[in-house]
């Protein structure tokens, strides 16, 4: 499972959630071949992780600043649920620590940009800037 130990490389935003998307993915097809906890466990982190990357896809595409704002907001309420995923499987020793190291990083940063991101469109709004920059 080498790619979830790979460092993520800088790329735009909806590259980066796509990437992070399909990692989650990866992790939760290992997941799916032990039964019970862990299968339940790997559909709520696969339902969430890969949400972000079509959230952000989805705001890509906004008709209104409102509309953008409200996809991206999304798309973070996810990222956080993911994070919450993964520190449960980690501190539930069902996938060990190290192997999520990177994906728990990287849900962080995601976090991180996607609250900027929102923040900056709101102050913006307020503002009364109409331009729709991510």
């Amino acid at each position: 499972m080498k790619s979830e130990v790979e460092q993520p490389q800088r790329r735009d935003l909806p590259e980066r959630t796509f990437e992070f998307a399909r990692r989650v993915v990866k992790l939760c097809q290992m997941m799916d071949q032990a039964p019970g906890i862990s299968r339940t466990l790997s559909r709520q982190l696969l339902r969430s992780g890969t949400s972000i990357g079509a959230n952000v896809e989805e705001g890509q595409a906004s008709q209104s600043r409102a509309d953008f704002v409200a996809k991206y907001s999304i798309a973070c309420k996810e990222a956080r649920e993911t994070h919450y995923w993964l520190r449960l499987l980690s501190a539930s020793e069902i996938v060990p620590t190290e192997k999520l190291k990177d994906l728990l990083d990287e849900a962080d940063q995601l976090v991180a940009i996607l609250i900027s991101i929102v923040k900056k469109c709101r102050a913006n709004n307020r503002k009364g800037d109409t331009k729709l920059e991510a």
